[in-house]
């Protein structure tokens, strides 16, 4: 299974889950990082991805070959992350047949009815549940 880490500005939510995602699963699962810029891609990359890259280019082609694209909300939502998310890379990740699980976590003027507030670090935890079932179905 690939997995493409995604996130912006400082990189902080990608880093927290490739992190919880190498204590829990090893080396055994491929980490791409992508961040919107070269601060948050570093960030992900200490944080123990395989590989790395930057940018739209990299984001919209990386999208369409991996299993499963992981971050935050802002990630579907054109010009988020203060104009970091382009269009072009929502787009990508929406309609990428890689099935996404989004961290309902946004600086957007957005709300997302239903779901409760939680600390990052129970949200990293949710994902890792999520993969874990995914890998009991593989």
């Amino acid at each position: 299974m690939i997995l493409m880490v995604v996130d912006g500005q400082g990189g902080g939510i990608g880093a927290a889950v490739i992190k919880r995602l190498r204590e829990v699963f090893g080396h055994e699962t491929v980490i791409y990082a992508l961040g919107t810029n070269s601060v948050a891609t570093s960030r992900m990359m200490k944080a123990g991805a395989n590989k790395g890259a930057t940018g739209e280019n990299a984001i919209v082609q990386v999208a369409t070959r991996v299993d499963v694209i992981i971050g935050p909300l802002a990630v579907i939502m054109a010009n988020a992350m203060m104009g970091e998310l382009t269009p072009t890379i929502a787009e990508a990740i929406s309609t990428s047949n890689a099935f996404k699980i989004l961290i309902p976590l946004t600086q957007e003027n957005t709300s997302v009815v239903g779901v409760q507030g939680e600390p990052l670090p129970h949200l990293v935890e949710r994902v890792v549940g999520v993969l874990r079932e995914m890998k009991t179905h593989v």
